[in-house]
């Protein structure tokens, strides 16, 4: 489900137990992040994901740079039965903190 990055911060500040998913590459992950995000490249997505978030009734939370590869990362996480996955785009969009 696409959201905003207003909606995705007010859902993850009400929520406990979420998974934020950096689907960058390490390089791009290691630069800048949102606090708290897991660094899982889209090309490692359907091999590793259940090493981050094995209970497919979790909520998951995935962004990348501007929105392309969180698109495709969220189509694969419902194809692999994830029933809570929020897309919400870029962290150029994200107007919260990063580190």
């Amino acid at each position: 489900m696409k959201i905003s990055a207003q909606d995705a911060k007010t859902k993850m500040d009400a929520s406990m137990g979420f998974v934020l998913l950096d689907v960058r590459t390490p390089e791009e992950f290691n630069d800048e992040r949102i606090p708290g995000a897991i660094n899982l490249p889209l090309d490692e997505i359907e091999e590793k994901v259940e090493s981050v978030a094995s209970d497919l009734n979790q909520e998951i939370y995935v962004y990348c740079r501007s929105g392309n590869r969180s698109a495709q990362a969220a189509k694969i996480l419902v194809e692999l039965g994830y029933t809570k996955v929020y897309d919400f785009g870029g962290i150029i969009d994200w107007p919260y903190e990063t580190e």
